[in-house]
């Protein structure tokens, strides 16, 4: 396999042997949780826990490299853009001011910084847990674990196909650069931002129908084997839960429990103590 490619990677840490059902469930968890939650103690406390889980995943960064610049840059572009279009919005979400430069409607608060540096957490812990479910988990097993919530299993096969295509619509568009450049495409650092647009257009235009193909290749393929005339299927790789993933669900109701401990003792989403 080519590591360069994103996507699921065959592992053995404890990560790649929870079931696919058990990584589904922490993920969307602690995902809507740390999405509802406005605690900076809670959302660094999230932070920790699902990096220490990336390194234990152990998940390379060449890996991730490209994708995690992607979201840093977003991360970023979203952080400015929230102090461009409501630059006061912190003060009235915690009812104080504290100017710390400039004055006027642009005036940075420290109510501002606080809130902006809640909303990069919220990146920062919700990153970690995206690479480590989709670079853990074969699609097959995902598929699986949808089933077995309740979604129906074209639903989940759906699903589960879209993440199968996203390592191969990678590899079909190195191959497809590699052949462009044989042509005369120089699409390397060497020329113009302007230039290498143009070689990528020149890409993804038989890259789309290169995947459209695909598409209509599989879906023949599946209503010739007459796929969804049964309201249930089996799965090949469906699992047993076992001990490790108990102890995965327990820790993950562990951490929704500190949560809801920290709604009630707060009285709402947000926690700020310097007024």
């Amino acid at each position: 396999m080519n590591h360069n490619i994103f996507g699921f990677h065959p592992g053995t840490t404890p990560i790649h042997q929870l079931t696919g059902t058990t990584k589904l469930i922490i993920f969307l968890s602690l995902t809507i949780f740390g999405s509802l939650s406005f605690d900076l103690r809670y959302l660094l406390l999230l932070s920790v826990v699902a990096i220490g889980a990336l390194f234990v995943a152990k998940i390379k960064w060449t890996d991730v490299r490209v994708l995690v610049w992607l979201v840093i840059v977003f991360a970023i572009l979203n952080l400015i853009l929230i102090y461009v279009f409501a630059p006061q919005y912190g003060t009235h979400l915690f009812g104080s001011k504290t100017v710390l430069l400039g004055s006027g409607a642009y005036a940075l608060t420290f109510e501002q910084l606080y809130y902006e540096i809640i909303v990069f957490t919220k990146y920062l812990f919700a990153l970690p847990l995206a690479l480590i479910f989709l670079m853990t988990t074969n699609p097959s097993e995902f598929a699986a674990g949808l089933n077995k919530i309740g979604i129906s299993y074209r639903v989940a096969y759906a699903v589960a196909l879209a993440l199968r295509y996203i390592p191969d619509i990678q590899v079909e568009y190195q191959t497809i650069s590699k052949v462009q450049q044989a042509r005369g495409y120089d699409m390397s650092k060497n020329t113009s931002l302007w230039h290498r647009l143009k070689g990528a257009v020149g890409i993804m235009m038989p890259l789309m129908f290169t995947s459209l193909e695909q598409i209509d290749s599989v879906s023949r393929a599946m209503d010739l084997r007459r796929f969804g005339k049964r309201k249930h299927r089996t799965w090949y790789y469906a699992q047993k839960f076992k001990t490790l993933d108990w102890w995965a669900i327990a820790l993950t109701s562990l951490l929704i429990g500190i949560e809801l401990v920290l709604l009630l003792t707060n009285g709402s989403r947000f926690w700020y103590p310097f007024k």
